[in-house]
């Protein structure tokens, strides 16, 4: 059964990432397994946090977080979409290179839905996102709609 696959088809992806070789990376893994989502890239936590808060742009069905980025860094930006009443259920994965305890702990301390190291290859990052989208978009229920005032 794959009761999310067809409820999010229609949601785009957004990625926070600073690094357009990290970035596109991604993109291409999320395409190899599967996932032909839209996906909506913010070069930094301050244009996502404005995204999500213009309430004429759709809601993400899951947001990829990267945390070290200049400006509004991903701990900075996580901690401002979870104390958002109307962003909070948004599921945030942190996809970062930091394998710091201190900054797993601050993640899920601060609501993260899930944290994953990025891999140091590209074969092992394809099998991060199907990881992924096997949990994500055809295992766990989501709110079918982000509700924002």
């Amino acid at each position: 059964m794959k009761p999310l696959l067809s409820q999010l088809e229609s949601k785009h992806i957004m990625i926070v990432e600073d690094s357009e070789d990290d970035y596109e990376a991604t993109r291409r893994a999320l395409k190899k397994v599967g996932l032909l989502n839209n996906i909506h890239r913010c070069e930094s936590g301050q244009l996502a946090l404005n995204y999500l808060n213009n309430t004429d742009n759709p809601s993400p069905g899951l947001i990829l977080l990267d945390l070290n980025m200049p400006g509004l860094n991903g701990k900075k930006t996580l901690e401002a979409i979870k104390t958002q009443t109307q962003l909070r259920c948004i599921p945030v994965i942190i996809l970062t290179t930091s394998s710091d305890a201190e900054d797993i702990r601050y993640c899920y301390d601060m609501g993260a839905n899930s944290y994953v190291q990025k891999p140091v290859n590209y074969e092992s990052l394809i099998d991060a996102m199907q990881r992924m989208k096997d949990y994500w978009f055809e295992t766990s229920i989501l709110p079918k709609e982000v509700r924002r005032a």
